[in-house]
């Protein structure tokens, strides 16, 4: 009943991910229609009801687009878990600032890197030119795109694709 369910607009636009509790409720209560039954059914005493995999809404909602909010997390799943000066995967990674706050700079996605530690302690409070380090890719803000957004979600769910790429 935890299993992740694609929640579609009227419009089939991504919105969000529920569980399978919440989803069954949403269908139960005409609020939502079945897309895709990819996991077979609950049984019941009396019934059987489809355990759904993507769902859609039966009333559009009006809603701003999704961004990447700016957290530790995702600044280390941008930088794809690697130290952004040495190249490293270590377990234990951290978030550097590129120019530190203490000379003004902003906390920031430009201004946000993964580092492991021994190149963070290096580095220090100062900037790239005063420590003579190198970034090995600039900083950006990642695309707020739905195969981005839902991304750990697709290595288990393949039907979702065609509903997520092209959002």
């Amino acid at each position: 009943m935890l299993e992740p369910v694609l929640v579609l607009n009227a419009n089939f636009e991504p919105l969000n991910i529920c569980n399978t509790r919440r989803a069954i409720g949403l269908m139960m209560t005409s609020k939502a229609s079945l897309i895709l039954n990819g996991r077979g059914f609950i049984h019941t005493v009396s019934q059987k009801y489809p355990r759904p995999s993507i769902i859609r809404l039966e009333r559009m909602i009006k809603r701003p687009r999704i961004t990447v909010k700016l957290s530790k997390r995702e600044v280390l799943r941008r930088d794809n878990y690697t130290c952004q000066y040495c190249g490293k995967h270590v377990p234990q990674l951290t978030i550097d600032h590129i120019i530190p706050r203490s000379q003004g700079g902003e906390h920031i996605w430009s201004n946000l890197v993964a580092a492991c530690p021994s190149c963070n302690h290096r580095k220090g409070g100062r900037t790239l030119e005063q420590s003579q380090m190198r970034l090995l890719r600039r900083p950006s803000e990642p695309p707020s795109s739905a195969v981005y957004i839902f991304a750990r979600h697709l290595n288990q769910n393949d039907d979702w694709v065609p509903f997520i790429e092209g959002w």
